[in-house]
């Protein structure tokens, strides 16, 4: 099941994003489409560079472990 392989994967991105006071909540996954759903929290929440986190960061790293993964949008 993609969701799990997705959480798996948000869990070891989490560690660098609560270092910077920010977090990442997992909400939904489209096994169809590929798209993931995703909360940004804490200082993430709201931060300019929220979308450079979500699509150079985050984005790329559930792809390269996760090849199911067409894009990941902040809920």
């Amino acid at each position: 099941m993609i969701k799990d392989k997705v959480q798996e994967s948000l869990d070891k991105v989490r560690p660098m994003l609560q270092q910077d006071g920010g977090d990442v909540e997992l909400v939904e996954v489209d096994e169809d489409t590929g798209i993931v759903k995703v909360t940004l929290t804490g200082a993430c929440h709201g931060c300019p560079m929220s979308q450079i986190t979500l699509k150079s960061g985050i984005e790329r790293f559930l792809q390269s472990e996760i090849p199911e993964v067409t894009s990941v949008v902040e809920a």
